[in-house]
């Protein structure tokens, strides 16, 4: 992926100094050279329409974090209440590795009911306190990748590590003991980056993982077995719903579905719904249901728009009715800078996150 960059070349002055005789009829002054051509700047691409309907920053509080974003050495995990930064927590992108030179990205954070904040860094995962202090920290297993981190009340993580084969922990951040190991087989073995980036324990104690790299959503139980699965694009997230429906994102390539039990989809929005609105869409990442019956979902855009110039013409976070009418879009870039964006929390919902029934 190649870092852009556009250049604009300042007007080139050039002035002719005109003669001046000393005489009745002035001296012609010789022809001024012609002035260098300015270059025109690249016009910013329109990923977004100009006016963007619903209330900014101020439209929900919300906890917000985003991969790869390789253009700030800092990468930073933001929380918005009142339409403004009221937190944040930034980590290096820059990291060494295993003795190797390495990068870090933020893509699973979410904010827990006693403030402190569980986060995936790529290489490890760990919970920061509200006066930002690690309290905790995990180390992914050599050749492995960490991108999805769930906290099972206020003193369990389930950890779920790319790599062969895909392990999922469940660990007492207390004791750091692992109560619980599941491994499951990933679709290229060799390739752990684009294996998952959502893994989940339901209320009912199985395993829901987005196959990103197999195309696939399924779920297990808790010796690995496979109790459900559906075949969809590239699915980068899958929510479990309180109907027992699960809500699925295509990340480069799909839009979001929601599917039953059975498989049928029972709602859906594809990209082109979006194109229609104006809205350029890269990749469609973590998605939320609302209690209102929205449904919110983060818009990743590095891999789709090349030039890091154009970024802050797209729209971060949109939100659609059931109507699949846009109510609300983000695109903020700059006051605060965002970044591109991954994980979402939606601080004006009910319950908390963590409230998932520990089963070992």
């Amino acid at each position: 992926m190649s870092l852009g960059r556009v250049l604009v070349v300042g007007i080139i002055l050039s002035a002719g100094i005109a003669a001046v005789a000393q005489t009745a009829t002035p001296a012609v002054p010789p022809a001024a050279p012609a002035a260098a051509p300015a270059a025109a700047a690249a016009p910013a691409v329109p990923n977004s329409p100009a006016v963007l309907p619903g209330n900014g920053l101020a439209q929900h509080p919300f906890l917000y974090c985003g991969e790869w974003n390789y253009v700030n050495p800092q990468q930073t995990i933001w929380i918005i209440r009142d339409g403004k930064p009221a937190w944040s927590y930034s980590i290096p992108y820059d990291y060494v590795f295993e003795g190797k030179k390495d990068f870090e990205e933020l893509g699973d954070c979410t904010l827990l009911a006693n403030g402190n904040v569980v986060f995936s860094s790529r290489r490890g995962a760990s919970i920061v306190t509200p006066d930002k202090k690690i309290v905790w920290h995990i180390d992914v297993r050599a050749g492995g990748e960490l991108h999805s981190i769930q906290a099972i009340g206020l003193d369990h993580v389930l950890v779920t590590e790319n790599g062969d084969p895909i392990r999922m922990r469940l660990i007492n951040t207390k004791t750091n003991a692992v109560e619980k190991e599941v491994d499951v087989k990933p679709g290229d073995p060799t390739q752990p980056h684009p294996q998952l980036r959502r893994a989940r324990m339901t209320a009912a104690g199985t395993f829901l993982i987005a196959h990103m790299d197999d195309n696939r959503v399924t779920e297990y139980n808790g010796e690995g077995g496979v109790v459900w699965n559906y075949v969809f694009p590239s699915p980068w997230a899958a929510v479990r719903l309180a109907n027992g429906n699960t809500l699925i994102t295509g990340n480069a390539k799909g839009g979001i579905v929601e599917v039953n039990k059975k498989g049928e989809v029972v709602w859906k929005l594809d990209r082109k719904d979006l194109a229609d609105a104006g809205y350029k869409i890269g990749c469609i990442q973590d998605v939320a249901r609302l209690a209102n019956g929205d449904t919110v979902f983060s818009n990743w855009v590095p891999n789709d728009v090349k030039d890091p110039a154009q970024w802050p013409t797209t729209a971060q976070l949109i939100e659609v009715n059931p109507a699949k009418k846009v109510v609300w879009a983000l695109r903020e870039w700059t006051d605060p800078a965002l970044g591109p964006a991954s994980g979402i929390q939606f601080l004006d919902q009910p319950g908390h996150p963590e409230d998932i029934p520990l089963h070992k």
